[in-house]
């Protein structure tokens, strides 16, 4: 779930003026934020799923961009691989072991740190299949601007994090199944009223 940051100073002219002290908070667009996941299955292929309806909000701070945060719940009814299957696989007892339609796993933030005028590095908390490991996203900012289709600012961004499987307890299969999954976030977002 890749997501946060740069060009805190472009934010807050674009946001509100020079004068704008307080962070500005962006609410995540679900039909245009969405997680891929990739891992390497037993050497012969790279297997790929998604899952679409990431919902959250981001508060960007211009004057003290360390202070900017993010949060975000990820639907886990919203993963589809190729295999409807597999869909199912991943969700019985070798796997998540529950019903879809009430799963989520949710990412908040616990720093940000600047890494060039576009680029961030977003540690934070993971919470998957009832555990919560720190995970470091790198994240680059695609752009700040006014949103031609809902005539507000919006900010875009992607992120990309790898994350092991076991440490999730969902390591069934591994080495064989690749234990290292790697991530692939995007999101749109729009400034709250």
């Amino acid at each position: 779930m890749k997501a946060v940051f740069t060009s805190f100073a472009a934010v807050a002219v674009l946001g509100a003026g020079a004068a704008m002290a307080a962070p500005v908070q962006y609410d995540f667009d679900p039909a245009h934020s969405q997680v891929v996941f990739d891992y390497d299955h037993m050497g012969f292929s790279t297997s790929t799923g998604i899952i679409n309806g990431v919902t959250g909000k981001l508060m960007l701070d211009a004057e003290n961009p360390a202070n900017s945060s993010v949060e975000a719940t990820i639907p886990l009814s919203g993963l589809r691989t190729p295999s409807p299957e597999l869909d199912k696989h991943l969700f019985g007892a070798d796997f998540f072991n529950t019903d879809a339609a009430g799963a989520v796993a949710t990412f908040k933030s616990t720093k940000v740190e600047l890494d060039g005028d576009k680029e961030a590095k977003v540690t934070g908390d993971l919470t998957l299949n009832g555990v919560t490991k720190p995970v470091v996203l790198d994240v680059d900012l695609n752009q700040v601007a006014a949103h031609p289709m809902v005539g507000k600012e919006a900010a875009g961004f992607d992120a990309e994090a790898e994350i092991k499987r076991s440490e999730f307890n969902l390591g069934k299969f591994a080495p064989a199944v690749e234990d290292e999954v790697e991530i692939k976030i995007t999101v749109e977002a729009v400034k709250a009223e």
